[in-house]
């Protein structure tokens, strides 16, 4: 049983998806405090902030504790979670026919091991159909999503090329995770 800290419906989907028992506490850092607009840096500060405030919340002794945070990047761009639907809608816009990166750092942390990674995936997307594109900004799903994508709902037919694991782009590479539970 691990802590999994985060409040990404997603990442529990991942955990429950690969058989990996948690229970799921998240916490309230401030990402706004986070200065550096450079996506691997903002990734990791981010990770790093939430992992700190809720080991002093909650430890390690009962059980490990893990934390992820997702960024996406274009054209070296850093892309965090969509402001209103004008910011989704130019993240969006800038990302159709381009290569998008999904970076994700987790820290895992037992008593007898911590871990800490940062993973990229990369999707080289066609260009996004305007109406479909339309009707997911409508639809809200836009929303509480790093650059305002979904690889595994509206961008996948999208999805000319990838390089790298898709639970990455969905906000937590289990694939190392699993390596080392």
């Amino acid at each position: 049983m691990i802590r999994l800290g985060s409040n990404s419906p997603t990442r529990a989907i991942i955990l429950k998806n690969y058989g990996i028992d948690f229970i799921q506490n998240g916490g309230n850092f401030d990402e706004d405090s986070i200065k550096t607009i450079n996506p691997k840096s903002f990734c990791y500060e981010a990770t790093k902030g939430k992992f700190e405030e809720l080991y002093k919340k909650y430890g390690i002794v009962d059980m490990p504790l893990l934390v992820a945070d997702s960024v996406v990047t274009c054209e070296g761009k850093l892309l965090r979670k969509a402001k209103d639907l004008a910011d989704a809608k130019n993240m969006l816009e800038l990302q159709s026919g381009n290569k998008t990166s999904v970076i994700t750092c987790m820290i895992y942390k037992s008593k007898e091991k911590e871990i800490i990674d940062i993973s990229v995936t990369t999707y080289e997307f066609l260009p996004f159909d305007k109406k479909h594109m339309q009707e997911y900004l409508d639809s809200g799903e836009c929303f509480g999503k790093a650059g305002a994508i979904m690889v595994e709902g509206f961008c996948k037919p999208y999805i000319k090329n990838v390089i790298g694991f898709e639970s990455t782009a969905m906000g937590l590479c289990v694939e190392k995770l699993k390596f080392f539970l």
